[in-house]
């Protein structure tokens, strides 16, 4: 061909071809990735296909569903399967090719077989299932044991879910008054966003996991396809390795979720979730009132048989009581007599010990009274002859000294012819003592003359020298 062709009649050419090689409607197996219903009512859709690793992409085409047709499939998918047609769903659509020149290729669907979604879901499900269990972590969640009284709760929900208010309100207002600690990890329920968050939210539990006793997973009621965002693996398996045990109300009456299977214990809704930790501590305090009960009951008893026990025993020791008090007075009388014997002869034997020592003692006594008498007598004696001698030395003493006196007194002196000089009632011991022209006085023995020196005549010391 050597014609020149524009644009358009290339497409139209390519348009032709393709209707005549592929007249016919196509069943086609492929995986949403995208999905949108513009305001005609018209949806449009991306359809892909991975390789077998589930991550490379390996074909790509558009698809649209014209509104026509679209209500119809929609609503029959759903009441099929009770999911909605969403991104990440593996469906078989029926198609044909259609080509158009501004907007290229793409397939029109008029028909889904849900059979085939169903039986997707279900097989990705058990593949789930299967690689927890090969991996020996499917059941390790439920080996954990719930307290006795969970009051610490951490709770992974969205804020605005009517599951959590209805699990928060059913929690708080409960009959029994029971008083329980939340606290909320705000996560998505739903949508692409839900792995990661909840994922987070568990990381975030388990770096404070001293502070909670649980976690409840609540979303409150959906449709299955809110259900399917719960057959995650990475989910199921953060679960399995929680460190605390898990609880899940997603609110799925029929269905239960890979989440649901590996979690410790799984109730179909936020009430019952609520129900059943309420539950748990009502029977852990009708356990401990049981157990009172029997306590009291078991001391009853016990008391019981200790007062038969004591009255039993009063019984039987009243009669040996009697008959240890009598031997008792008995062996007292007797012992009573044997101290009055034994304290007769002692008192006896002390008498005469006494009358000994007394008698000894006086004859002691006097021949030391005698002895010393007669050293004093000796001592007076011998006392009164040395006085006596004392007396007469001591009298011989005085007359002599008396003597002495008598001679040596100045008036017997001058009465032998010596004379006292004196000078202003002085006595002069020399001839140096005046001074010519003083007047001294010399003393008699029967007066005194008065004198005026006119000279003297001294004496010089000898020379003893020579």
């Amino acid at each position: 061909m050597t014609g020149k062709l524009s644009l358009s009649e290339l497409q139209l050419i390519i348009r032709d071809s393709l209707y005549m090689a592929l007249p016919d409607f196509y069943w086609v197996v492929a995986e949403i990735s995208e999905i949108k219903q513009n305001y005609s009512g018209h949806c449009y859709l991306e359809l892909i296909e991975k390789q077998d690793d589930e991550t490379i992409i390996k074909a790509r085409i558009k698809a649209v569903i014209w509104s026509s047709r679209y209500g119809f499939i929609k609503s029959f998918f759903e009441n099929a399967t009770g999911e909605s047609l969403r991104e990440d769903l593996k469906v078989l659509v029926k198609a044909r090719i259609e080509y158009h020149e501004l907007y290229g290729l793409s397939l029109v669907i008029t028909d889904i077989d849900p059979s085939y979604t169903l039986g997707e879901m279900a097989a990705k499900r058990l593949l789930i299932i299967k690689k927890l269990e090969q991996e020996g972590v499917f059941g390790m969640n439920k080996e954990l044991e719930i307290p006795k009284v969970p009051q610490r709760i951490a709770v992974i929900s969205s804020r605005n879910a009517a599951g959590y208010s209805d699990f928060m309100n059913h929690l708080q207002g409960n009959s029994y008054k029971y008083v329980f600690y939340t606290a909320l990890f705000d996560a998505a329920m739903q949508g692409a966003d839900t792995e990661q968050s909840i994922i987070n939210a568990l990381n975030r539990i388990a770096s404070k996991s001293d502070l909670f006793d649980i976690v409840v997973i609540i979303r409150g009621g959906g449709s299955q396809t809110d259900l399917s965002w719960f057959d995650n693996y990475n989910i199921a398996y953060y679960v399995t390795q929680f460190p605390l045990p898990v609880i899940t109300g997603i609110g799925h009456e029929k269905d239960l979720s890979v989440t649901d299977m590996v979690a410790c214990k799984a109730l179909k809704t936020p009430t019952a979730a609520a129900d059943y930790i309420i539950e748990t501590v009502c029977e852990t305090e009708n356990h401990l009132f049981e157990i009172s009960l029997e306590i009291k009951n078991f001391a009853r008893d016990i008391i019981e048989e200790s007062k038969n026990r004591i009255e039993r025993s009063k019984n039987t020791i009243a009669p040996l009581t009697i008959l240890l008090m009598a031997d008792l007075k008995k062996s007292l009388s007797e012992v009573s007599l044997e101290v009055l014997r034994l304290g007769k002869e002692k008192i006896y034997s002390a008498g005469i010990i006494i009358a000994n020592r007394q008698s000894r003692f006086v004859s002691a006594a006097l021949s030391f009274v005698t002895v010393k008498e007669n050293l004093i007598s000796g001592f007076k004696q011998a006392f009164i002859s040395r006085t006596g001698i004392s007396l007469r030395r001591n009298n011989n003493r005085l007359s002599a000294m008396e003597n002495s006196l008598q001679m040596l007194d100045p008036v017997n002196v001058l009465k032998r012819g010596y004379t006292i000089t004196s000078l202003n009632d002085r006595i002069i011991m020399s001839a140096a003592t005046p001074c010519e022209g003083e007047t001294i006085d010399t003393l008699f023995s029967d007066g005194k003359i008065s004198s005026r020196v006119t000279g003297k005549n001294e004496k010089k010391p000898k020379d003893t020298t020579s």
